[in-house]
């Protein structure tokens, strides 16, 4: 009976040694992970996906001692002892830093944000969004973004706008049964200026309908708002600005659409730009409430700017 009980405890010590060995083993970590899920199951897949060495053990670690987070993971040591590296993939802590793009944003001024909140250097990011970016704006769908710590400015940027274009093409799918960049292009050109004009969600299918009625007229849009592009986003438009501006984004003196989407858009924008109000607006002014007056006639819209001249010097 005692030979047999120390039978048993030999080959628990042994068993119990060669776990401890197990775990003090050395690992080779990539900085950076992506875990699926806050299943152990899942990470420990993904893990072998990933080419570690792992097994049911590994997975009992961290049912025991830790509980995993999804989402981005970075190690900033390039070899752990394997306790040390489960322990890492079961830490709470947030390896990602959000950020909002803000609908009507230019990307001047996105990239600028990017660089005093993710300490990068403006002048890469500039770099490679000119290299990586499918149009000179409008790429970044306006929405918050969880940007992974360990992300340089090259990977910022493509996460962003791999981000972007597949809910581009999701919407693209869902409304028009296809997808291209002329389309798409277009669409985001009308929503870019229903963005800049308009003063809520409410007003934007009435925005859009004035975009497409004066289009559809051949008259020019004449918008103070295309002319708040690039770093002219937060520019108050004055006359001196529409006489002396010769791009195209000067719709008072450019027919058509400008050459260009003016800024960063909302979901809001692109679904008002592909389901316009139906009306015969082809004016709209703001009021003193802050929202816009529309009219179809002329004589209405000269009235309109009267009244709102009256309101301003009381």
């Amino acid at each position: 009976m005692r030979k047999s009980i120390y039978i048993v405890s030999l080959i628990f010590i042994l068993l119990l040694a060669i776990i401890s060995i197990y775990f003090l083993i050395p690992v080779k970590s990539k900085h950076n992970l992506n875990l699926p899920s806050k299943n152990n199951s899942q990470i420990i897949n993904y893990l072998k996906k990933e080419n570690y060495d792992v097994c049911f053990l590994d997975e009992l670690f961290l049912s025991i001692f830790t509980k995993p987070q999804k989402g981005f993971l970075y190690i900033d040591k390039k070899e752990l002892p394997r306790y040390k590296f489960l322990i890492e993939v079961g830490s709470h802590n947030n390896h990602y830093t959000p950020i909002t793009i803000i609908p009507g944003e230019t990307t001047y001024f996105v990239l600028k944000m990017l660089s005093n909140k993710l300490n990068m250097n403006i002048n890469k990011l500039k770099l490679n969004y000119k290299q990586l970016a499918p149009l000179k704006e409008g790429n970044f769908l306006a929405n918050t973004y969880n940007i992974p710590v360990y992300f340089s400015e090259k990977d910022t940027i493509k996460f962003l706008i791999a981000k972007s274009y597949k809910k581009y093409k999701e919407l693209s799918l869902k409304y028009f049964n296809k997808y291209n960049l002329k389309l798409w292009k277009k669409i985001l050109l009308i929503a870019s200026i229903i963005q800049k004009e308009a003063a809520n969600k409410k007003e934007m299918p009435l925005i859009s309908s004035v975009i497409f009625n004066r289009l559809h007229k051949k008259m020019r849009l004449q918008m103070d708002g295309t002319l708040n592009y690039g770093i002219y986003s937060h520019t108050k438009i004055t006359p001196n600005r529409i006489k002396n501006d010769k791009s195209s984004y000067n719709t008072y003196k450019h027919k058509g659409l400008p050459n260009n989407p003016i800024c960063n858009v909302s979901i809001s924008a692109i679904i008002a730009t592909i389901f316009p109000k139906k009306s015969k607006y082809l004016y709209f002014m703001k009021n003193s409430k802050g929202t816009h007056n529309f009219s179809v006639e002329y004589k209405k819209h000269i009235k309109n700017i009267k009244d709102r001249k009256k309101s301003l010097k009381k």
